[in-house]
């Protein structure tokens, strides 16, 4: 991250940095039983921005990294239900690898609610976050199960 005032970290950089700290925030609430109070207040706190055990977060949009995570949350009996009719017939979402389901989890909250974000931007920042994250296909996974949600969501709005 740059720190050098002729080349600011753009507002699409801090909203990628907090898709991805959205991502890993989801995964710790699932996998920890966390709190999205507990956890939203952490990241701000300590890590979006930081450094912490020699690793430095970017700069990230901290209302947009609130909306994502706790969009999710308010909105999980609206998003699982879409993201598991469009995973493949017989696969529960959860079998589903926890980094996987906090990926799907957002970029659906995204294309349901963020309408001033195009679509093919959500489903590219996602599917970017996923390669961070996965070698297999679970890239792929993201990509068509996004947009099978975003299609099925703009037929219904017609």
């Amino acid at each position: 991250m740059s720190k050098d005032p002729l080349h600011p970290v753009k507002p699409a950089n801090q909203r990628g940095a907090a898709r991805l700290a959205a991502v890993q925030a989801l995964y710790q609430m699932d996998i920890g039983g966390t709190g999205v109070l507990e956890v939203v207040a952490e990241y701000e706190q300590h890590r979006l921005g930081q450094e912490l055990d020699g690793d430095t977060y970017l700069k990230a949009d901290p209302s947009w990294f609130r909306s994502i995570v706790s969009g999710v949350v308010r909105d999980q009996q609206k998003i699982d239900p879409l993201v598991r009719a469009s995973l493949q017939e017989g696969w529960p979402l959860s079998r589903l690898d926890s980094t996987l389901r906090a990926i799907l989890r957002a970029g659906t909250f995204e294309v349901l609610e963020r309408k001033d974000v195009p679509i093919p931007v959500i489903v590219t920042e996602y599917v970017e976050i996923a390669q961070a994250f996965f070698d297999g296909e679970e890239p792929k996974i993201v990509n068509a199960v996004l947009d099978r949600i975003a299609k099925q969501i703009r037929a219904e709005k017609k």
